[in-house]
């Protein structure tokens, strides 16, 4: 019954390339940062860093802390963005960085396909120069100021 693992794998998809020790996260956590209400993406490059050069393209790490729940509903988070970073693996950055998601309790009820959303926004902000922002598309989690003022206007505001 030795093929068990291999099914596993199988079930699982192919794993994420990984951030593994503490001062890669910490190194993460100076360099840019995607937020949403679902989560903190942050990322760093490992240009010139010494790794032996084992690993190309982008590495990933979860973090998922207490303050989002118990074991079970953190291990649910971490598979959900696991699962989502897989699903675009197509939309991330061909350079060398490191990419540490930092979940928020939102990422446990959130649609799945919003989480994919946020991950892919945050890898084409991350991949892309410093300095340089995309022509808005209006793809905000938050209401335009035209939107804000209509809602709170009344008829005596009128012209």
């Amino acid at each position: 019954m030795h093929d068990a693992p291999n099914l596993q794998a199988e079930r699982r998809g192919a794993p994420l390339p990984r951030l593994k020790k503490r001062s890669e996260f910490l190194a993460a956590a100076s360099g840019r940062r995607f937020h949403t209400a679902r989560m903190t993406v942050q990322s760093i490059s490992r240009a010139g860093a010494s790794d032996g050069g084992a690993v190309h393209g982008p590495r990933f790490g979860l973090t998922v802390t207490r303050k989002t729940g118990g074991a079970v509903e953190r291990n649910r988070i971490r598979r959900r963005l696991r699962e989502a970073l897989r699903r675009i693996a197509r939309a991330w950055p061909a350079s060398d960085i490191d990419v540490v998601v930092i979940a928020r309790r939102d990422a446990l009820t959130a649609p799945f396909l919003l989480l994919i959303d946020d991950l892919e926004r945050a890898m084409r902000s991350l991949g892309r120069p410093r300095g340089t922002r995309p022509p808005s598309a209006g793809t905000t989690d938050t209401p335009s100021a035209d939107a804000q003022t209509d809602r709170h206007s009344t008829a005596t505001d009128r012209p």
